[in-house]
């Protein structure tokens, strides 16, 4: 026995903490076996629809019901008046309307809904209802919005947020600084593009309230919407999360959530609904638009002196979480770099465009674009490597950003760049023959290599990991040990949703490592439990890994309670043996809640520890650019990533990998294209995603340096990777063509001849 206290040894175990484990659901997705949110079903289930806006904005002067309602099979047909609660919802401000009241500010705004028998016959009624509209002006510039008072798109103007960062004296900083560089800079609207379209069923229930199976990023915060839109109390609404077909940051804001429920609760029927493609793309928020001016200055060394900004973001319609964007952008402007001054202003403001909101970067991507492309200017300026410009300014532990934050955990900022310096570069094509399968353009027989031009580019960014500014962020598990046919077993009940990034491996990983126990269910993620946050921010491993974690120890302390008991004495080892002993048919259940410290809102001159902890990435990326025809074939992409302890080292790579082939989608092809506000291209017929063969081979260097804060000293992943990789990549075809660029996505023309070169 070991004294009391002691921890006792731990049976070895498979698949734990550290190990490349298998995904529960990898195998039923590759087979095509696996049942996403879209593929639900119940007896006697209508099907759901939705009537949308086809204007950008428009009062609504009434809608006739009468065709609709007399076609067979309709059960109901419902708009704003319909809404038992509030009538309103949103992530941050419940600004959103459930259906439009009186004004449609977007053009695929929810105006009406309808169930039928049939989703054919429910597509057919809500063509059949007829809306007057009576059209207005659209705000569609994000510039226009800044200004403007007219037209008034919310009560409170049309900036949603702003904030101001000072630090520093810019003045005197100014006069001191011998190198000035300056750009502007645009980003197209990204979508999120995954490839489960919106999909639900909700099941009225028969103490009143409903059961809802829905693809989604955050049950908790979907819960508290329903409920309060339903007029029920939270007990009566429990939402499940269904199988997801990716998410990205789209899924966090409702899509059909209050509209399915409102159906199946009017009918006393399960309702299903699902979004065609097209529908999609105006059923959930998009990556923002911005436009960002810059200025550097620096010492003739290139060391930075001062760093202002003014970032514009275009937040569409309704405010989802474009005031946490706006908060991002703030605080990642200068960049991973020593900034001993700045100035920076961030915008965020209602158009009549799409709505935008989360998605993988939130913020980051945006200035990101923008201060690598001053870097590079400033390392043309200073005669410098473009790498050895950003390893004489880089960021260290305790360097303080420009809200005066000390970066309290690893900045690895110059050990990414020589992980990235002492990488071979890809070979050069030789002489020969050229292989039309590796030119821009590919065995369309464009080109035979005469105009193609080789370049290489570097980026760095960074990001925060978890919610800031004051959020109470935290996540909750329960974890119950129990004997099943004759071997022990663990139960782990999170809410934390399973999108595609491993949270459920990740869970069983900790499991399997605290207790020892090889049979880990993760039972389904529902608000049966307590909250667990959102799968965003880059969290749920941290947040939801350290609950699971501490829940287990809770239940292991149990154990080692009763061996005491029993045995007299804490064991030296907890056997599989002996656990089953002490377990009995007495289950153990802990439930645990994981709060890491508390961040603050930022003051009135941008200062204050926003963030808890922050992550970071370099890419190198080498293109082949055809000078005369604009296209370009991405060769490799290299890259650093610090993630504080891989624990699923496999799945690492996997979110590497994917979040550089969205970098590589915003540098090169993926824009949704608005008219005066209409979308045009809401099909993967016209917004293109770069597939197989647009994806070229990733050269990875995975530093694992201890984030101390942090359950075993991991850190955020899956964001990083697409922060830098838009930068790096379109840095190298500046390098191949000569041509600024300073707009994502790059189009051929930018390449070829309607750009200026650079000077």
């Amino acid at each position: 026995m070991s004294g009391a206290g002691a921890s006792p040894a731990r049976s070895p175990v498979r698949e734990g903490i550290g190990e490349s484990v298998d995904r529960p659901d990898g195998t039923l997705k590759v087979r095509g076996e696996f049942a996403y949110s879209s593929d639900l079903w119940a007896d006697g289930m209508l099907w759901g629809t939705t009537l949308r806006s086809p204007h950008p904005y428009a009062r609504i002067r009434s809608i006739d019901f009468a065709e609709a309602l007399a076609l067979r099979g309709v059960h109901a047909i419902q708009t704003h008046e319909d809404v038992p609660g509030r009538k309103t919802y949103g992530l941050e401000l419940a600004d959103q309307p459930v259906l439009a009241i009186d004004v449609v500010r977007y053009e695929g705004e929810p105006v009406a809904i309808v169930a039928a028998d049939h989703p054919e016959t429910a597509r057919r009624a809500a063509e059949l209802l007829r809306v007057d509209y009576e059209p207005l002006e659209p705000l569609v510039d994000m510039d226009q919005a800044v200004e403007a008072d007219e037209p008034r798109l919310h009560e409170d103007g049309n900036v949603l947020r702003d904030i101001h960062v000072r630090h520093g004296d810019l003045e005197a900083a100014r006069a001191e600084a011998e190198l000035v560089v300056e750009g502007e800079y645009e980003i197209g609207m990204q979508d999120q593009a995954f490839l489960g379209p919106e999909s639900g069923l909700a099941i009225p229930s028969e103490d009143g309230g409903v059961d809802l199976y829905v693809a989604t990023q955050w049950l908790h915060v979907d819960l508290a919407q329903v409920a309060a839109s339903l007029d029920l109390p939270l007990e009566r609404v429990r939402i499940t999360n269904a199988g997801v077909g990716g998410a990205f940051g789209g899924r966090e804001d409702l899509s059909m959530q209050i509209h399915g429920c409102m159906l199946a609760l009017h009918t006393g029927r399960p309702v299903k609904m699902v979004y065609t493609r097209e529908e999609s793309f105006f059923g959930h928020v998009h990556r923002h638009p911005a436009r960002l001016r810059y200025e550097h200055g620096a010492a003739r060394d290139g060391r930075l002196v001062y760093v202002t900004a003014r970032i514009v973001l275009d937040g569409g319609a309704y405010a989802s979480s474009s005031r946490a964007v706006c908060l991002n952008a703030a605080t990642t402007a200068a960049g991973p770099y020593d900034c001993p001054n700045a100035e920076l202003d961030s915008y965020v403001v209602y158009t009549n465009n799409p709505p935008c909101g989360a998605m993988r970067g939130f913020g980051a991507v945006q200035t990101c674009f923008a201060y690598e492309a001053q870097m590079d200017k400033l390392a043309a300026a200073a005669g410098l490597d473009p790498l050895e410009l950003r390893r004489r300014n880089a960021m260290d532990t305790g360097t303080r950003l420009p809200t005066g934050q000390a970066i309290d955990g690893p900045a690895p900022v110059r050990q990414l760049l020589e992980e990235l310096a002492e990488m071979p570069l890809p070979a050069s094509r030789d002489g020969g023959a050229p292989d039309l399968r590796e030119l821009p353009g590919g065995v369309s027989n464009t080109t035979h290599g005469e105009g193609i031009r080789r370049g290489v580019g570097y980026a760095v960014g960074f990001k925060n990991v978890g919610f800031s500014a004051g959020f109470d962020d935290y996540s909750t598990a329960r974890v119950r040990l129990s004997m099943a046919s004759g071997e022990p077993q663990v139960e782990v009940h999170t809410a934390a949703c399973e999108v595609g990034q491993g949270a459920i491996t990740v869970q069983a990983q900790i499991a399997r490592e605290v207790l020892g126990v090889e049979r880990v269910i993760v039972l389904p993620s529902d608000t049966q439990v307590g909250n667990a946050g959102s799968s965003s921010a880059s969290r749920q491993t941290w947040f939801t890994g350290g609950a699971v974690r501490d829940a287990c120890e809770a239940v292991a302390a149990a154990l080692l309670s009763r061996a005491d008991e029993r045995l007299g004495g804490e064991p030296d080892e907890l056997s599989p043996d002996l656990i089953a002993e002490l377990i009995g048919d007495d289950a153990v259940e802990e439930t645990r809640e994981y709060r890491p410290r508390r961040t603050e809102a930022l003051d009135e001159n941008g200062q204050g520890d926003a963030h808890l902890a922050f992550c970071f990435a370099a890419h190198r990326a080498v293109v082949d650019v055809d000078v005369e025809l604009g296209l370009v074939r991405v060769v490799e992409i290299a890259t650093a990533q610090d993630v504080g302890r891989a624990i699923n080292p496999v799945a690492v790579e996997g979110q590497v990998e994917g979040g550089i082939a969205q970098g590589l989608g915003l540098a090169l092809m993926e824009e949704i294209q608005l008219s005066e506000g209409r979308l045009r291209n809401a099909s993967f017929t016209d917004y293109l995603i770069p597939t197989i063969l647009d994806m070229p081979p990733v050269r990875a260097a995975i530093l694992e340096l201890p984030q101390p804060e942090a359950p075993y000293g991991l850190n955020g992943i899956a964001e990083a990777p697409t922060i830098a990789s838009t930068a790096a990549i379109v840095a190298a075809i500046r390098a191949a063509s000569g041509r600024e660029l300073t707009r994502v996505p790059v189009r051929p023309d930018d390449v070829v001849g309607l750009a200026a070169p650079v000077a």
